[in-house]
């Protein structure tokens, strides 16, 4: 079981470097991120954008073009189909957003052609390091689904699921979040807890552990479930997954997190044939390379499975 990022880096090279195909590479950041995923030994790139541009932003950052393969597309919907079909051809175990707007990326994603669709619903997982919490903390959903049904939620949780499992956990423990932690009839959300329970329970969630509804402090504190007297829940302040009840909780819960602690994060796209790695403009560089490797444990998770 990874503990921290330095743990899933230490797995990840034991799996040999994964390749991460890049769409519309002309990004300082992206190179900046992908040359230290190189440099590590963990990952690989192919950058596919306008080449000229590559080369004048790797030329003033420094950086040594030699090992990498660049396939030179200016249009930058070309180039994000052509980064895409690497992924979907097997060439690339990874999809990452270069300098593309997201509804594009995401549409290049989407192709019946050749993009990354499965038939599952795609959802977005974002993995913590929390100074104070022993194991790795997975939020979701914070940035893709907006108001999940329940069965969205199944499918979040199933997406999740399979990243915690080849992070090395192999019953995680999910936490549908809500204000309180007991069941009340005007609270939806607390009732959609409890059913995703129950579903666990009879056996239609399966690879996991889920015990809801709970509050943020049962669901991480230990401390605070003893506390609380919280002895008869499954979940006692050691969640590994935190499920939340709609994007504006989970993106005001990641903010937080980001702004205010003392945390390393990283974050993927589920749900896709291969990780797919959607970094906003102001993730840190840190963030950036922390999330090609969640992604490359993630691409060894899936070819196991296959």
């Amino acid at each position: 079981m990874s503990a921290n990022f330095e743990e899933l880096i230490s797995k990840v090279k034991e799996y040999g470097k994964k390749k991460v195909s890049v769409a519309v590479a002309e990004d300082a950041p992206i190179l900046e991120a992908v040359e230290e995923a190189r440099k590590q030994g963990f990952a690989d790139a192919i950058l596919v954008g306008d080449e000229a541009k590559i080369r004048e932003i790797a030329a003033g950052l420094n950086i040594d073009l030699t090992p990498y393969e660049i396939i030179n597309e200016p249009d930058h919907w070309q180039a994000a189909l052509k980064a895409v079909k690497l992924a979907h051809d097997g060439v690339a175990d990874m999809y990452m957003k270069g300098l593309i707007d997201t509804k594009s990326f995401l549409k290049s994603i989407l192709d019946k052609e050749v993009g990354l669709r499965t038939g599952k619903p795609l959802s977005h997982v974002c993995c913590f390091e929390v100074k104070g919490i022993k194991q790795l903390l997975f939020l979701t959903d914070v940035a893709f689904m907006t108001y999940p049904t329940l069965e969205d939620k199944v499918h979040i949780i199933e997406n999740t699921v399979e990243v915690v499992h080849a992070c090395g956990i192999e019953c995680p423990k999910v936490a549908p979040l809500a204000a309180v932690e007991v069941v009340n009839p005007k609270m939806p959300v607390t009732v959609e807890a409890a059913e995703l329970t129950k579903m666990n329970e009879e056996g239609k969630i399966t690879g996991c552990i889920v015990d809801g509804p709970l509050s943020m402090d049962l669901a991480i504190d230990p401390e605070a479930a003893k506390h609380k007297g919280a002895t008869d829940r499954k979940i006692q302040g050691d969640a590994d997954i935190l499920l939340f009840p709609d994007i504006h909780a989970g993106n005001l819960v990641y903010k937080t997190l980001v702004h205010t602690a003392e945390v390393k994060n990283g974050c993927i796209l589920t749900g896709t044939q291969v990780p797919a790695i959607l970094t906003s403009r102001s993730d840190t560089f840190q963030t950036k390379v922390n999330s090609i490797a969640l992604a490359a444990v993630v691409a060894e998770g899936l070819k196991k499975n296959k």
